[in-house]
């Protein structure tokens, strides 16, 4: 039997318990079945993160089910997410942020809000 190579058999998108069950209550304050994760064009490093709820399944994404929690994860932004884990950290004065580890990036803005991925024959 011949298997076919498939480079995105792997779960594209990691969480660490932290991020879990903040998108766990995330979801259950906002009423969305299910967070998107994308990427946009902007900032001065060129891409930002898109994480976000969403009330209705999106079609054509790869969903990512973490214990009944459920992602959708954008095909277009599979080449610079694929390996990314997602945290959530807790700071000072009860303020929280996601925390992105993405092995694709090359470089991140000063601010930390966009970043770069440089890949043979794919620059952003």
């Amino acid at each position: 039997m011949i298997e076919k190579f498939d480079p995105w058999s792997e779960q594209p998108v990691t969480f660490t318990e932290a991020a879990l069950t903040h998108f766990k209550h995330h979801l259950q304050k906002t009423g969305g079945v299910a967070i998107k994760i994308g990427v946009k064009t902007t900032g001065c490093s060129g891409l930002a993160y898109v994480v976000e709820p969403v009330h209705e399944i999106p079609q054509g994404f790869i969903k990512i089910d973490e214990n009944g929690l459920l992602f959708y994860v954008d095909p277009k932004a599979l080449q610079y997410v694929n390996g990314l884990q997602i945290d959530h950290v807790r700071k000072e004065l009860g303020l929280s942020q996601l925390i992105y580890t993405n092995p694709n990036e090359s470089a991140r803005c000063g601010c930390g809000e966009s970043f770069t991925v440089q890949k043979e024959g794919l620059e952003e």
